[in-house]
This record gives C-alpha cells, structure tokens and sequence, in this order.
C-alpha cells in the first residue's frame, strides 16, 4: 500500500499543479481581455487618445496584482476604427518557469457626432 501510494502522490500532485496552472493562464487571458476592452472604451469615444487607451489598460492590470503582469500595451486602427493590443504575462506556479505570455486584441468602431436628420 505504501509503495503503490508513493508512485501514484506525485502523478497526483502534478495534476493538481497543472490544474492550478491552467486557471492562472486563464485567469491572465480574462485580465488581458478586460484591460483591452477598457481601454478601447477610453480610446475610442469622442476626444478620447491612444494616450488615454494605454493609460487606462495599464491601470486596470496594475489592480490585477501580480497574477497578470503587463507586457505591452498598443492602440492601433484607422480614422474609423480604434484597436488596442493587451500583451501579459502569466504567473507561472513553479518558480524558474516563465509565465506564458498572453496577447489579446480589441477592434471597435470610433465615436462620431452625427447631427440629427444627418448622414452616418
């Protein structure tokens, strides 16, 4: 019984490590998406600056903690279009391991005044 406990512990406890890595990778991804969406939201209204997309990404995973640690932030698009790309770093759980870095990107239309009866 000992001997069959002490070859099965560690497969067991590899996959509870694995599982525990899983959700920090997601965990992360989530973050990434969230700080992405936040801050296309500031870039994209009426007056709203790259500047200001960065500045609010960068805030947002700043309250994360260190589960999701800021590589790059990027706003990007066109006069139409706003984009911004969110670049992070996983928490690895085994120390010496690098995290997984995670890339997520958002795409929205920019805010426009159009006058009533007026033409988009």
């Amino acid at each position: 019984m000992t001997l069959s406990l002490a070859i099965v512990f560690p497969a067991v406890l590899f996959l509870v490590v694995l599982v525990v890595q899983a959700a920090l990778w997601w965990y992360a991804s989530q973050a990434a998406l969230t700080a992405a969406r936040e801050g296309a939201d500031a870039g994209r209204i009426r007056g709203g600056t790259p500047e200001k997309a960065v500045q609010r990404a960068s805030d947002f995973l700043t309250r994360q903690g260190g589960l999701a640690e800021q590589v790059d932030v990027a706003p990007g698009g066109d006069a139409q279009m706003f984009s911004l790309r969110v670049s992070v770093r996983a928490q690895a759980l085994l120390p010496g391991m690098p995290g997984l870095t995670i890339v997520r990107q958002v795409t929205a239309p920019r805010e426009k005044f159009v006058p009533q009866g007026g033409r988009p």
